[in-house]
């Protein structure tokens, strides 16, 4: 299951791809924002975030209106490897190379197109391991200081 969420500058995008992942027959839960009023991006990176390290769902995406602010919520929940792609090549190296569990976008850089192929990108490519891991175990030591 993918954990998605979004703040007001990022509802209209993640409406597209809900609808993009449902028609890719991939099951999704949503944890907000429900309506464009404006609100407060942390609070839906931190609800995404917590799903995919608790092991509710597999992997998430998050949207603001730049991806900035609610991929540094997201990372600040422990197991968490949020990227902010804007390319289809980062999406790629992102889960190849850093075993990325979050995919944050900016709804107000990129067009519905492009999110689309990078969500698609995100989710369909694996872990590369090998020499990758013992990088993910730094972070993760890291991350236990």
């Amino acid at each position: 299951m993918i954990a998605i969420g979004s703040d007001h500058g990022g509802f209209a995008l993640k409406a597209e791809i809900k609808e993009h992942l449902k028609s890719r027959g991939a099951e999704y839960k949503d944890f907000g924002t429900f309506t464009d009023e404006s609100c407060d991006y942390p609070v839906y990176g931190n609800y995404v975030g917590t799903a995919v390290a608790s092991g509710e769902c597999e992997k998430g995406i998050v949207i603001c209106g730049t991806g900035i602010g609610i991929s540094i919520t997201a990372n600040k929940v422990k197991g968490i490897r949020a990227a902010l792609c804007g390319d289809c090549f980062s999406a790629e190296m992102a889960r190849r190379h850093n075993d990325a569990n979050v995919l944050a976008l900016g709804a107000r850089v990129i067009g519905t197109g492009l999110a689309l192929m990078i969500v698609d990108i995100f989710l369909n490519t694996p872990f590369d391991a090998g020499r990758h891991e013992k990088r993910i175990d730094m972070i993760r030591e890291t991350e236990n200081k």
